[in-house]
């Protein structure tokens, strides 16, 4: 399984973090990549994702839901990933560190997709940081 790590401090307290973060339907909002997040129920959700020049939709669910510090997801379905961020309270405000693993069984998208994966995600987690400081700035 392929690990991919990311992390960048927001100037909010944890808590403002976390509620932003644990609207999961609202990563929509955070990143161009994200084309759709159905939510299934029960803390099921159904993503919608066009990377690497292909489209992919797997099924999560919420594993760890812990205010303000945890939120921690893995696959039911589609491409298997387990991700979590942590965050810390820290002087400047919050740590945020995000942790992905995922595993792909076909050979030839997994080259293709190891090759772009860890820039990927780190854009991804950048930009999805990058529009939550966003919203915590405007007041949500």
């Amino acid at each position: 399984m392929a690990r991919i790590e990311h992390s960048a401090t927001l100037h909010a307290p944890p808590e403002r973090v976390f509620a932003l973060l644990e609207r999961v339907e609202d990563f929509v909002d955070y990143s161009d990549l994200i084309k759709d997040i159905e939510p299934l129920g029960n803390d099921h959700y159904r993503w919608h994702v066009r990377a690497v020049g292909m489209d992919w939709t797997f099924d999560v669910a919420i594993t760890e839901s812990v205010a303000p510090s945890v939120l921690a997801w893995e696959s039911v379905d589609g491409v298997h990933n387990t991700g979590r961020y942590e965050l810390a309270q820290v002087p400047e405000g919050t740590r945020v560190a995000l942790r992905v693993d995922y595993e792909i069984h076909n050979r030839f998208v997994e080259k293709a997709v190891r090759r772009a994966a860890s820039p990927l995600v780190n854009r991804v987690s950048q930009q999805i940081l990058d529009r939550v400081a966003a919203r915590l700035h405007a007041g949500e």
